[in-house]
């Protein structure tokens, strides 16, 4: 697995965390990129849930585009979330499973029910919604992995170019909420149901930087593994060398306790952006070092 070449090779994983999540990743990778840490150049990027849209814009568009975006956005009043909600159903559901298969396969018939009420054009419609987020329906050509969940098996599903599905397929599915995506005859659910970051798909790589609006925490239990310093293990078990970026104070204040609040978005890109670019010399200095 390892590459023993004079350059090392590379993972960037951007991990799930809602609308704040996609607007922290993108105002940090553009403090980052300001600051000189090029990211372009990784051998593999993981997305995942809000990560994946993150992956799939910041694969086409310079960040400092989709930075400037997200502050020229109109105020939008703040929203009181259903996260309080969803955060319960999953803690029950997942007090209520045996391990982290079982918790998958309550989620994935969870959200089967779901989708047997609904209309019919919830799938058209969220496809619709993500696409207008993407500039693209192709892959890229940096090799980019998305997650998602198999709603009836619970089974992990990692899509990529070759995976039969196009770009929007993908990330619809991986941001599918509490809902099902169907989907090349699949009925999929959310990447983060997999793990917040799923940082342990770049084993193998000997450099691996992990970006998580969750900071690395999870609703599950401890001994189920699913929390960033878990993967974070592995991959060092591994040989891999990772950095982790989890928000700092001023970016934790401007999320608040609401990560779906769109009206949130500029604040947390902002804060984000600082952060960026403080940590730029040192992610470059691991990113760049021999």
């Amino acid at each position: 697995m390892h590459h023993h070449s004079t350059s090392s090779s590379r993972a960037v994983v951007f991990g799930g965390g809602g609308s704040a999540g996609n607007a922290w990743l993108i105002g940090l990778v553009a403090g980052l990129t300001r600051g000189g840490v090029e990211l372009a150049n990784a051998e593999l990027w993981v997305g995942t849930s809000a990560g994946a849209t993150a992956a799939a814009q910041l694969a086409y568009r310079p960040p400092a585009e989709l930075y400037e975006e997200i502050l020229a956005q109109p105020t939008i009043p703040p929203r009181p979330g259903p996260t309080l909600d969803h955060l319960e159903r999953v803690r029950s559901l997942s007090a209520a499973s045996t391990d982290a298969a079982d918790m998958r396969r309550r989620m994935g018939a969870a959200a089967l029910a779901l989708a047997e009420n609904a209309d019919g054009t919830a799938v058209g419609r969220w496809r619709a919604t993500v696409a207008a987020r993407l500039p693209s329906t192709d892959w890229p050509e940096r090799r980019l992995l998305i997650t998602a969940v198999d709603a009836h098996s619970g089974d992990p599903v990692m899509l990529e170019r070759d995976s039969g599905l196009d770009l929007v397929d993908a990330v619809a599915a991986s941001t599918s909420g509490g809902g099902t995506y169907r989907a090349g005859g699949r009925d999929l659910i959310d990447g983060g149901y997999l793990r917040n970051e799923n940082a342990d798909l770049a084993i193998g790589f000997d450099k691996v930087l992990v970006f998580s609006p969750l900071g690395g925490r999870t609703l599950h239990p401890l001994e189920w593994r699913m929390q960033l310093s878990a993967q974070v293990e592995d991959l060092e078990a591994s040989g891999s060398s990772v950095q982790v970026v989890v928000p700092d104070a001023a970016s934790l204040e401007a999320m608040g306790d609401n990560v779906m609040d769109l009206s949130r978005r500029p604040a947390v890109a902002r804060a984000a952006f600082a952060q960026g670019e403080s940590l730029a010399p040192q992610a470059a200095a691991f990113w760049n070092g021999r």
